[in-house]
């Protein structure tokens, strides 16, 4: 399968939907500019992410990709979210505020989610992608009679394995060093860590699958070296998150372009998944001696985000999740329509 000649890519890149940045402008302008343009999804309701999926169709013909969490259902647990929140305590005490008295699931999973897969089966997007796992196979049948191409992170073998065994189109291979949320779909097995390159070249030599390369690309000599691996494609989340149409906030882009992208840091603390973030206030208190384990994923996320509100409120912006990648010193702060066309060269360039 030729995935870029079926997306009718002019250039092999695609925009990584990172939740809090993505936007339907971000997604159109990188699409309309030749790449795959992306958007997040999963923290949406039916409604929301059919909303979302009508404003990029208005504004480009082009191609673009839809992304989904799929990981386990959370189940609740009552004790240790509550040592949880009493360890953010003292946080929320420095602006005057509390923890939330219990916690959420305020991101739901689209396995099982019968109502999310039907607003994509009515929408039919070009692309439709999945993180922390893969759908259940009535699902994968639902998209790809409605013409979706189905992509899936994969950080091992076994994960792309398990990827082509459910009928996935293309896996992106992401390395230790990308930006965002790990997408391991077991967060409590071993990870082997591996970096991009050498995912990217195991899973190109034993996945039989087409790989997309992710994590710490960031220019066209990246594109470049992630072809010469044997990928389609390079998907690109931290490169996006400096442009006008991404939804990242003055502090995050103030800390993108501070020696803040120097120190990327892979925490748990944020949302209760591993997840690679600049170094700010909330990954120092993610490294305070003696705390408790991180309540489960996206129940640590329901406190996470009331910190951050509780910090901005008091004008302090270093509590967010500000994902970045280890890439994070090569950010460019451009339009997305200019920053593809500069990759675009960059990566003719390198030949």
């Amino acid at each position: 399968m030729d995935l870029i000649a079926r997306l009718g890519l002019s250039v092999p890149l695609i925009q990584a939907p990172m939740a809090g940045t993505s936007t339907p402008a971000l997604a159109a302008a990188v699409s309309h500019a030749g790449g795959l343009g992306s958007i997040a999804v999963g923290t949406l309701s039916p409604d929301g992410a059919r909303r979302d999926i009508a404003a990029v169709r208005a504004a480009t013909g082009r191609a673009f990709n839809v992304n989904l969490f799929a990981h386990a259902p959370c189940e609740p647990d009552p004790a240790r979210e509550a040592a949880w929140l009493d360890a953010l305590r003292p946080a929320f005490a420095q602006f005057d505020a509390r923890p939330p008295a219990a916690l959420e699931t305020i991101y739901p999973t689209f396995t099982g989610n019968a109502e999310m897969l039907a607003a994509l089966v009515d929408t039919a997007p070009p692309a439709v992608s999945f993180h922390f796992g893969l759908p259940e196979p009535a699902a994968v049948s639902a998209l790809k009679a409605a013409g979706c191409l189905l992509l899936a992170s994969a950080t091992s073998l076994a994960e792309a394995r398990l990827a082509r065994e459910a009928g996935i189109d293309a896996v992106v291979a992401q390395g230790w060093e990308a930006g965002g949320h790990r997408g391991v779909f077991d967060p409590d097995a071993p990870d082997g860590r591996l970096g991009t390159m050498a995912l990217t070249r195991l899973l190109v030599a034993q996945s039989g699958l087409p790989v997309i390369a992710a994590g710490g690309i960031m220019d066209g000599g990246g594109i470049r070296a992630a072809l010469d691996l044997g990928a389609v494609a390079a998907q690109l989340g931290t490169a996006f998150i400096a442009c006008p149409e991404s939804n990242a906030d003055e502090a995050y882009r103030a800390a993108l372009a501070s020696n803040a992208a120097e120190h990327t840091t892979m925490v748990h603390a944020i949302s209760g998944r591993p997840a690679r973030c600049l170094a700010n206030r909330f990954t120092a208190l993610a490294e305070t001696p003696g705390l408790p384990p991180v309540a489960p994923y996206p129940r640590a996320y329901h406190a996470g985000k009331a910190l951050n509100a509780a910090a901005k409120a008091k004008g302090e912006g270093g509590f967010g999740a500000q994902w970045a990648g280890q890439g994070a010193p090569l950010s460019r702060a451009l339009p997305a329509a200019e920053l593809v066309a500069l990759l675009a060269g960059e990566l003719a360039a390198s030949r």
